[in-house]
């Protein structure tokens, strides 16, 4: 079995205002050094040995479910489990 995890987040060419949002309140906490903040999403994704190509596989979900390529970029990591 492997384990895949797999984050989503904006381009950087995308304003994010949640992040923004995240940010502010952050520096009206009193942490100025925060510069910049990212939202994004979080999947955990098990997958069965029986699977050939598990990058192929996570590829395909995340492109056409997972992130919105026009807007979001993911990367994910595989481990055997």
């Amino acid at each position: 079995m492997y384990k895949v995890e797999i984050f989503v987040t904006y381009k950087e060419s995308i304003l994010d205002p949640q992040g923004e949002a995240i940010k502010d309140a952050v520096n009206q906490m009193g942490y100025q050094a925060v510069e910049s903040i990212r939202q994004g999403k979080y999947f955990e994704l098990e997958v069965n040995n029986e699977v050939e190509d598990v990058e192929a596989l996570v590829e395909a979900i995340c492109d056409q479910l997972l992130a919105n390529v026009t807007m979001e970029t993911y990367r994910y990591t595989i481990k055997e489990a």
